[in-house]
């Protein structure tokens, strides 16, 4: 067993920052944001290991582990947190994109809920009240749950 796992005895500091930089470069093909947790904990290790050289690989192991799992948890509870700015917040949300549009209805919305044409696609679409709207009467996009649009009467 010695000899099998002998290496590990020989494992320095750049071993360490390696394993970083690839999983770094792995991060930057997969854009999944799960392995900056790891990446981080790997260059945490290497520095460790820089001050401490004769530090065993079995804690080297345990810290980077630990590390790995703090540093994800830690990534994962401050990105929703601190969104990145951006110009066009609702790019990917296509309901969202239809919020102040004023439609004519094309037919009945019964019992505050049926169909609305928006641009190039049919969409439904709800009052929130069980009233019926004619046909021909304008509505406003006021919110989205999911892909069913929220509009009231203008």
């Amino acid at each position: 067993m010695d000899t099998v796992l002998g290496w590990l005895d020989s494992i320095s500091f750049w071993h360490w920052w390696a394993l970083g930089v690839a999983l770094l470069i792995l991060e930057v093909f997969t854009v999944t944001m799960f392995l900056i947790g790891p990446a981080i904990a790997a260059g945490l290790v290497g520095l460790l290991l820089l001050i401490v050289p004769d530090f065993d690989w079995r804690y080297q192991f345990l810290v980077f582990a630990l590390l790995a799992v703090a540093a994800s948890v830690v990534w994962q509870r401050w990105v929703p947190r601190n969104p990145t700015p951006t110009d066009h917040p609702g790019l990917n949300m296509r309901a969202q994109q239809y919020v102040g549009r004023r439609v004519q209805l094309h037919e009945d919305l019964t019992n505050g809920r049926g169909r609305i044409h928006l641009d190039d696609s049919i969409w439904i679409a709800e009052t929130g009240a069980s009233d019926t709207l004619a046909k021909g009467q304008t509505v406003e996009v006021v919110g989205s749950d999911g892909a069913t649009l929220k509009v009231r009467v203008v």
